[in-house]
């Protein structure tokens, strides 16, 4: 990853009290305005049915829109994204990254959920972008792509939210989002 975009990124604990999981730079270095992470998960539309997934769920990611991710990768979150995974395939193509439910995921910036909110001490160094992956994206390359509609009868785009720098960021520092802030 160093060689392909000039930084890598890993999960360590937080610098935080109490903040569990963060994400770091570990290498590299990352300019301004550059994707540095990916929130992975289930996407819910509004009217889908979100509840017990949800119970004691921190990893879920509200949309502008009130369109919803669920990037939490244990319990029933897992399950319900493998078995949707599972489900979407065209032909031998894969159409979503189930790997980042494992410790080493394939594509490495799918851990933008383990990002933690900022803080006095820590402005936020990342903001959240939501995006709709355009029909014309190349199938064979969505099998990185780290989300998954719940639905699949109904068509619509898939929804993805990326995390991008909102200034240089050095090896070593930790990601800081505000999470009430959106750009869309």
């Amino acid at each position: 990853m160093l060689e392909t975009v000039g930084f890598c990124i890993e999960r360590r604990p937080s610098t935080l009290p109490f903040g569990g999981t963060g994400v770091f730079v570990t290498s590299g270095f990352v300019p301004k305005g550059t994707t540095v992470a990916m929130y992975p998960g289930t996407v819910y539309q509004v009217y889908e049915p979100i509840l017990l997934q949800s119970i004691r769920n921190p990893f879920v990611f509200r949309c502008i829109d009130s369109v919803l991710i669920d990037g939490n990768d244990k319990g029933i979150s897992k399950m319900v994204y493998r078995s949707c995974s599972g489900r979407d395939r065209m032909g031998p193509f894969k159409l979503s990254d189930i790997t980042w439910l494992t410790v080493n995921p394939e594509n490495p910036l799918a851990v933008g959920q383990y990002v933690n909110n900022c803080s006095n001490e820590w402005a936020a160094n990342v903001c959240y972008q939501e995006y709709d992956v355009p029909d014309e994206f190349p199938l064979e390359l969505r099998q990185y792509l780290p989300n998954v509609n719940y639905r699949h009868d109904l068509p619509r785009p898939l929804r993805c939210v990326v995390l991008v720098s909102l200034r240089s960021i050095q090896a070593g520092e930790e990601l800081f989002s505000n999470y009430y802030t959106i750009v869309h």
